[in-house]
């Protein structure tokens, strides 16, 4: 298909795909002439998987760019790909100074060495979480969460990860992995919201 055709198709403007050749987030197409190139169905996967990024994922350029390398990058395991995409995903996290947060991150250590989950040693959720764990305790908040464990190892292992096509292309893969979870982390918490809401009114709402 023509550039135009690829427009249309993907829905995205074409001096936006245009813009993505540039930047060389999308690949360029096969040369037919001078002023021609062709473009096929692993172009539409890559324009998903942009949009996927941009509008789901609200990731800036310079995630994406480092993403779709790991995407073309045949050598790189896929479980080294997709965890790219899961890191670009989660807020940029500092280690804060003092006990507290040492006391934090030492605490996710040994849960994570308790749960006998593979998560890298070097991996930005340890802090994300370790930061969380420090707000919580300075805000007075009981600090339990075995629920939590409990509930994000069951959807994760008896659902989400179920839909990532792992033998399919390896931007498909990416997207899925994306899309699903920004969009099923929402969906979770805005449940929980709703959840809490109607608790609440079954606890302090009288009865007629």
């Amino acid at each position: 298909m023509r550039i135009s055709e690829l427009s249309a198709k993907s829905g995205v403007a074409l001096p936006t795909v245009k813009y993505y050749l540039r930047e060389g987030l999308l690949h360029q197409g096969l040369q037919t002439a001078a002023t021609r190139a062709e473009y096929d169905e692993s172009h539409l996967r890559r324009l998903r998987l942009i949009r996927a990024l941009l509008e789901v994922g609200k990731l800036p350029v310079a995630a994406i760019k480092q993403i779709i390398e790991a995407v073309e990058d045949d050598s790189l395991p896929i479980h080294e790909m997709l965890g790219t995409a899961h890191y670009a995903l989660g807020p940029t996290v500092e280690p804060g100074p003092g006990e507290d947060w040492r006391l934090a991150r030492a605490e996710v250590d040994r849960l994570l060495d308790d749960l006998g989950w593979n998560i890298h040693p070097a991996a930005p959720t340890r802090d994300e979480l370790a930061q969380t764990l420090v707000k919580m305790r300075q805000l007075g908040l009981p600090v339990d969460l075995k629920p939590y464990v409990e509930a994000a190892a069951r959807l994760v292992s008896e659902f989400e990860m179920d839909l990532v096509p792992f033998q399919g292309p390896r931007d498909a893969a990416v997207e899925t992995l994306v899309v699903g979870t920004v969009l099923y982390g929402r969906a979770l918490d805005t449940l929980r919201r709703m959840a809490q809401e109607s608790e609440s009114a079954r606890r302090l709402r009288p009865h007629p």
